[in-house]
């Protein structure tokens, strides 16, 4: 067994909500505007807010670093993903994407260009993704090999509906499945799809073929941490038909990567926060008063007091109940409604790239059609031309075959030595000299990775109180919001959330 670590979100620090007895503050900050979570919707928020000119603000995040779900690693080797690992070309509607993106330098030219240029190197090296089955890889992420003349043609079927659904509007005027979410239809004959499961969705417009709904299920595992017979249809056909963004020079399914995954993108919105984002923070009481809210935080054996005029919770929103005693009825439910789905990543360590089975030459996503896990990305892939020795594998699973609270059961009390053995045994089966070149194997885990976006919970249950939930101090912000975990949804949430609290500094001066 290679050595390693058992890492994960602060899961020791979270849980000492639940059981209490903070110290009280033994000292008082004042801040114009505090931002609570320091994930992508809480950089986005202190992105957005220095943008304005707003330079009086702090974020407050409860782990060890910012960024959330795209946080990093770095080895003397290459840096690598622990999350989040890439962005696909935002289309028009997603202006605050591409505004980051062109004051990074990645997007080059007009921003609001219907096909812009993007940087050569954030552009994911071909081959882009793989499939293995039966003992062969496959191009792509449908397997063709061995699947007769009727399966494939439902496979040509499934992707001209899903390329069909990309232009569909409703009655309304507007597209059908937009990203973000907020922008999309709200045509009640549209919406109803959030009343059905993704798999009842493909069953009912005749997609009965193995490989479709195994494409389906990967895709609600890869995105929302679930299958996809637990998954709204409206939320799953969202996977498939939201994204229509193009480039210059490259094609449209290309993807926006790096060897760190998307943490290039979360340092990028940092910048703007610079030494104002503390860590190691733990919100443990929210008040709201007539002129501002008081926050308690924790850090270390000590608990400091802000006193802030505005509030942003940018954090999960099903932690915010336990902090805000005087929360709202309506609102303490909605953030209690939903839950989330467990999550497992690993890093592998190897000190050569790791011998092939035949078929498709290796790629940046390798996905192992009948497995536990969705496969891995190569860190290294980014970085072809350089022709290092050694690479650093990313794997990632989610925890869907089990109930998320036993998905979180496992993860807090499974050994490191278990999870490991179990992704050698897995990834063993397609490069079998795996064991003797993994030199270290590091398991993330996280509990609570994103919300669950089940049947109904999208526009028929308590996702919009939260979304539009409005008050004079306190402003939410989280993918949350959207009912689901995408790096668009969190930007627009944290940037709304900003907007909203520069609109209200406006009307009090």
């Amino acid at each position: 067994m290679p050595p390693g670590e058992l890492l994960g979100m602060n899961h020791t620090l979270g849980h000492r909500l639940r059981d209490g007895n903070f110290p009280a503050p033994s000292e008082t900050r004042k801040t114009d505007v505090l931002i609570v979570g320091g994930g992508i919707s809480g950089l986005s928020a202190a992105w957005k807010l220095a943008k304005s000119a707003v330079d009086d603000f702090l974020v407050l995040e409860m782990e060890s670093e910012a960024g959330g779900n795209s946080r990093a690693g770095q080895s003397p080797l290459v840096a690598y993903p622990w999350g989040a690992h890439y962005l696909p070309l935002p289309g028009r509607e997603a202006v605050h994407v591409r505004a980051l993106l062109a004051e990074l330098g990645v997007l080059q030219g007009d921003p609001t260009a219907l096909k812009p240029t993007y940087d050569e190197r954030y552009l994911c090296a071909t081959p882009q993704e793989r499939v293995y089955r039966n003992g062969l890889w496959d191009e792509g992420l449908l397997p063709q090999r061995g699947i007769d003349a009727a399966e494939l043609g439902q496979q040509k079927r499934f992707h001209e509906r899903m390329d069909d659904l990309k232009h569909a509007r409703g009655r309304d005027g507007r597209r059908v499945f937009a990203i973000p979410m907020a922008l999309a239809s709200r045509d009640p004959e549209w919406l109803a799809l959030d009343r059905i499961s993704f798999a009842r969705w493909l069953t009912d417009n005749g997609f009965t073929a193995p490989t479709v709904h195994w494409l389906a299920n990967y895709a609600c595992r890869d995105d929302y941490g679930m299958a996809h017979d637990q998954v709204s249809a409206w939320a799953g056909l969202h996977y498939f038909a939201c994204r229509d963004g193009e480039a210059a020079n490259a094609s449209s399914d290309t993807v926006l990567t790096a060897p760190e995954g998307n943490a290039w993108l979360a340092r990028g919105l940092a910048q703007k926060a610079g030494d104002r984002v503390l860590t190691g923070a733990l919100v443990w009481r929210i008040e709201e008063g007539k002129s501002g809210v008081a926050v308690d935080v924790l850090f270390g054996a000590k608990t400091t007091r802000f006193e802030a005029k505005q509030l942003i919770w940018a954090a999960p929103a099903f932690v915010l109940p336990r902090v805000w005693p005087e929360m709202p009825g309506e609102l303490r439910a909605a953030a209690q409604a939903g839950d989330y789905a467990p999550w497992l990543t690993a890093n592998l360590h190897l000190s050569d790239l790791p011998a092939e089975r035949q078929g498709a030459p290796a790629a940046w996503d390798n996905v192992l059609y009948d497995s536990p896990g969705l496969g891995y990305v190569t860190a290294t892939h980014q970085l072809i031309r350089r022709h290092q020795r050694g690479t650093v594998l990313t794997y990632y699973r989610a925890l869907h075959d089990v109930t998320p609270a036993e998905g979180r059961r496992l993860l807090l009390e499974t050994p490191r030595a278990a999870w490991a053995e179990g992704i050698l045994a897995e990834l063993e089966r397609v490069h079998p000299d795996i064991r003797k070149l993994t030199t270290r194997l590091d398991v993330f885990r996280n509990a609570h990775a994103m919300r669950r976006p089940v049947p109904g919970s999208l526009f028929h249950g308590q996702r919009e109180k939260l979304a539009n939930f409005e008050s004079p101090r306190i402003t939410l912000a989280h993918a949350d919001l959207s009912g689901f975990s995408l790096f668009e949804e969190a930007q627009y949430r944290g940037v709304l959330a900003a907007e909203r609290v520069t609109a209200r500094r406006q009307v009090a001066r």
